[in-house]
């Protein structure tokens, strides 16, 4: 899988939000001082290139969408980020949080409520 730019995920993650998108409906996303037209014009061409955009013509002007959900590609991400930071180890991705000062108590434990909440689940389905 490609990885996206900070550029190209910005975009993305606008598009993500608008479903579909004309390339002014993404321009007028960006927050002040907006890029140049043309530069969000070639990150967006960019993304049709890498396969994460498609789009249909109306015309002379192109409405785009994304070819991957939100949640595809950030699973693929961290698939990609565990397996070279963490040698492929979840348990060890966990750990670093665990052991970090990232989070604090209130985050812990809604982690470690989820986490329970899925155990309970996967247990209750091989029963």
């Amino acid at each position: 899988m490609n990885e996206l730019t900070k550029a190209e995920e910005q975009v993305m993650q606008f598009v993500w939000k608008l479903d579909k998108a004309f390339l002014k409906d993404i321009v007028e996303q960006f927050p002040e001082p907006k890029p140049a037209y043309t530069t969000i014009s070639t990150v967006v061409r960019v993304l049709v290139r890498k396969e994460f955009l498609n789009f249909e013509t109306f015309g002379k002007i192109r409405q785009y969408s994304a070819t991957i959900s939100k949640e595809r590609y950030f699973s693929q991400h961290m698939k990609h980020v565990i397996g070279n930071f963490f040698n492929g180890s979840t348990t060890k991705f966990a750990s670093f949080f665990a052991e970090s000062d990232t989070l604090n108590l209130t985050e812990m434990e809604e982690m470690k409520a989820l986490l329970e909440e899925k155990i309970e689940h996967l247990k209750s389905n091989n029963e």
